[in-house]
């Protein structure tokens, strides 16, 4: 998969390119202010797709956070689409400050996917789990729980992208796809599932654990 060694999302290279390229014209045109502007978004840019390594706990049936944020959602819920039935849901979100580049939470295999189109509320409400555009995988460990994670897209997120495919087995805090500029991620898990973060917490991808299987 994509982006396991580069320290800058290649997903970004095209916005860096077109933003250096206008920085350098307006630079030799002598456009002072407008060419500060474009320097400091090329620079933003680059640190919105910044991919750095991370040092991914070990352990039995551990959940790792896929994505830097703010915890804003810790609970039971029903998960309708896969589980049928009560599971516990924690919901990441990450602002355009955070990085974008999203970890596998658990090791295992990917036995379904899906994609739906939706709405582009602000990532932050809970109606965006529902409403909002959406990509999640379903992964099924070797002990045989599963969980789902799902991406989603927000107010200015545009573009879900997901590497893995049906039948891959993904490896826990490996990169696995991005949002672009301002998302959320939701992980579905058991219902006795021993959950270690609450409400507000500050996550960092491949590295914070969000719990524990069964």
């Amino acid at each position: 998969m994509r982006n396991q060694n580069q320290p800058v999302a290649v997903e970004g290279y095209p916005f860096i390119a077109l933003f250096a390229f206008l920085t350098l014209v307006f630079a030799l045109l002598g456009w002072g202010l407008l060419t500060l502007l474009l320097l400091a978004l090329t620079l933003f840019t680059i640190y919105f797709f910044r991919n750095p390594e991370r040092l991914v706990p070990e352990g039995d049936d551990l959940v790792i956070a896929p994505a830097d944020g703010k915890v804003v959602f810790v609970g039971e819920v029903e998960e309708d689409r896969y589980f049928k039935a009560p599971a516990l849901k924690v919901s990441i979100f990450m602002s355009v400050f955070n990085v974008h580049v999203n970890r596998v939470p658990c090791g295992g295999r990917v036995v379904d996917m899906y994609y739906q189109k939706g709405s582009f509320f602000n990532a932050a409400l809970d109606k965006a789990s529902r409403d909002n555009e959406q990509a999640g995988i379903l992964l099924e460990t070797d002990s045989g729980k599963q969980l789902l994670f799902v991406q989603i897209a927000g107010l200015i997120a545009r573009r879900i992208v997901t590497y893995p495919g049906i039948g891959d087995v993904l490896q826990t805090g490996r990169r696995y796809g991005l949002i672009r500029f301002g998302s959320r991620v939701d992980v579905y898990l058991p219902l006795d599932t021993e959950v270690r973060v609450r409400l507000g917490d500050r996550t960092i991808a491949g590295e914070t654990v969000l719990g524990q299987l069964p």
